[in-house]
């Protein structure tokens, strides 16, 4: 059952992805606290979250700029291949009565700069506050994918171990195993027990032997799958530091925290909904803002490579444009009322996901603290078998105790044992989940 349990938990942990192989190493002995540090540094899916914070300082600026000064130089080429002309001597009587006064010039180049300033659009202003609360968004996108990295990486951490722990225990026991069955087909041979006794051991000798084969398997792909979070190169080479165990000290600071108060606010989740419930006003806001009027100053100089005769047309223009919406058919209407409807949704996902959280919050602290319970049993269910273990072994060195009774109690604790390992894995992964609905940080809770 416990293969089962190591077989389920990979496949889950290997189905969340991660980020790629980018670095190359030889050798890493690794504790959790530095396993955790190289995530964050070097994990993709963290490194795509921060360059969507930078993209978001790049949007604030870009709309700020909307409403900073603009130039714009154009260049225009004209071409009139009939240009309109007028009798000279309409001009001066004396002229000779064929000539004529062209009104402008066949080929030119016309030459255009324009200055142009923002006065007042109602969309600007709430654009720019909306793009500091994109930015808001970015940095709490950029905390959940390290929470959730953090989760992984601890998981897949103490997954490990245990299967590592667990190995052990199996190949101790295929040693116990192995010997009785010697000491029993010895004895079948000189007619004491049954064939059956003989094959039993053999056939417990193979199921363990097949269950090494699997779990060695399963430790391949928990290490390939914690060098993906790390960010590691497939050829790296890890050797997990810290020792599968759970202080006393441990227990009780676990405990304080299982029976901390849940703030709603400091959810990583809840903040991320009520940021999108803020872009949502804004978003209304704005589109209820376009139906005000907008203002725009500009200057214009033109410059023209052939001047005609006749040119009427200023070379320097200042000016104000008004834009005010009159008359839409219900058009504008109709999107605030979309955008009424968006913010509304906004507000009852937050409500619905608050409740979630509080009922989740709950749940978890009870999670914890069962959790907990239970290793505190399975530590002294440990700690017994073992002492019954030592007995049982001295007896049987007198030669009070069979082989097969000493193997007994052998798997017995072997049993107790990888069962204590198990429920330090689950004490962990209850203490994992919990940490990141709370948002405490996990590199420094151990």
């Amino acid at each position: 059952m416990l293969l089962k349990k190591y077989q389920i938990i990979l496949l889950l942990l290997l189905s969340l992805g991660g980020a790629r192989s980018t670095l190359a190493q030889d050798t890493l002995r690794l504790s959790l606290s530095e396993a955790l540090k190289i995530a964050q540094d070097n994990n993709l899916t963290i490194r795509n979250s921060q360059i969507d914070l930078k993209m978001a300082q790049k949007k604030i600026y870009e709309t700020l700029a909307i409403g900073l000064p603009h130039v714009d130089g154009t260049a225009k080429y004209n071409f009139t291949p009939t240009v309109p002309t007028l009798p000279a001597s309409n001009f001066n009587p004396k002229a000779d009565p064929n000539a004529v006064i062209e009104l402008g010039v066949k080929a030119n180049i016309v030459y255009d700069l324009t200055v142009s300033q923002l006065i007042f659009n109602g969309a600007y202003v709430i654009g720019l506050k909306a793009s500091k609360v994109y930015y808001n968004l970015s940095e709490e996108s950029l905390e959940k994918s390290r929470l959730e990295i953090n989760e992984s990486v601890t998981n897949t951490y103490f997954m490990l171990l245990v299967g590592e722990e667990s190995m052990k225990v199996l190949h101790s026991n295929l040693k116990n195993v192995t010997k009785t069955f010697e000491d029993i087909k010895e004895m079948y041979k000189q007619g004491f027990v049954e064939k059956t006794d003989a094959d039993q051991l053999e056939l417990t000798a193979n199921t363990i032997s097949n269950a090494i084969v699997q779990i060695a398997n399963n430790l391949e792909m928990g290490r390939r799958l914690l060098k993906i979070h790390l960010g590691l190169a497939e050829n790296a080479n890890l050797i997990l530091t810290d020792p599968l165990l759970m202080e006393e000290a441990q227990v009780i600071k676990l405990t304080a925290i299982a029976r901390e108060p849940f703030i709603l606010e400091n959810n990583v989740d809840y903040k991320l909904l009520n940021t999108t419930e803020l872009l949502a006003k804004y978003d209304l806001k704005r589109e209820i803002t376009n139906s005000l009027p907008a203002i725009y100053a500009f200057y214009n100089h033109q410059e023209k490579w052939k001047t005609p005769i006749f040119d009427f047309a200023p070379k320097n223009v200042f000016g104000i444009n008004l834009s005010v919406p009159i008359f839409s058919s219900g058009q504008r209407n109709a999107a605030v009322s979309q955008k009424r409807m968006v913010y509304e949704k906004a507000s009852n996902n937050k409500l619905y996901i608050g409740n979630t959280l509080l009922m989740q919050s709950s749940q978890c602290q009870n999670d914890l603290i069962t959790k907990l319970e239970k290793f505190q049993i399975q530590k002294k269910s440990k700690e017994l078998s073992d002492n019954i273990y030592q007995r049982t072994l001295e007896k049987y060195k007198q030669g009070v105790a069979s082989s097969m009774e000493l193997m007994t109690i052998q798997n017995q604790y072997l049993n107790n044992l990888t069962n204590y390992y198990q429920g330090i894995y689950d004490v962990v992964g209850a203490r994992t989940k919990l940490e990141k609905l709370f948002n405490i940080n996990q590199k420094n809770s151990k």
